[in-house]
């Protein structure tokens, strides 16, 4: 894999953990409740969190953050999503969200592809929130 991939990685992780570190330090209780509701939103219940992992990914496809496709890939990784159910979400987000969606699925894939070939960004990304 090359350096700049690695960095794109790695870049991304630690701006993730340091910016929702910096957010959670502010006394706002909005703020914090939201992320301990996503945070619980996520966990296993009804849903085992593969499927829910999976949802938070075609949804995020359909709403084109490409920073949360990239966390639910990482989170669908680590919650043992396999490459062919990733694509299989992946055409839930594209016939929902149509052919705007495709220029996400392109850096979604790349985001995988990067993964699968040795960085593991779920080692250090926070456990909690998708955002």
């Amino acid at each position: 894999m090359s350096n700049d991939s690695n960095d794109r990685i790695a870049e991304f992780t630690a701006f993730r953990k340091r910016m929702n570190e910096r957010i959670l330090a502010e006394p706002n209780q909005v703020v914090r409740r939201f992320f301990a509701l996503d945070t619980q939103t996520y966990q296993g219940g009804a849903l085992d969190v593969k499927t829910k992992e999976l949802l938070g990914l075609v949804a995020s496809m359909v709403l084109r953050c490409d920073d949360c496709i990239s966390y639910h890939v990482a989170q669908c990784r680590e919650a043992g999503v396999s490459r062919e159910e990733m694509f299989e979400a992946f055409s839930v987000g594209l016939v929902v969200g149509g052919s705007i969606v495709i220029p996400h699925m392109r850096r979604a894939v790349d985001f995988l592809d990067r993964l699968e070939r040795g960085d593991d960004v779920t080692a250090t990304a926070p456990a909690h929130d998708h955002a």
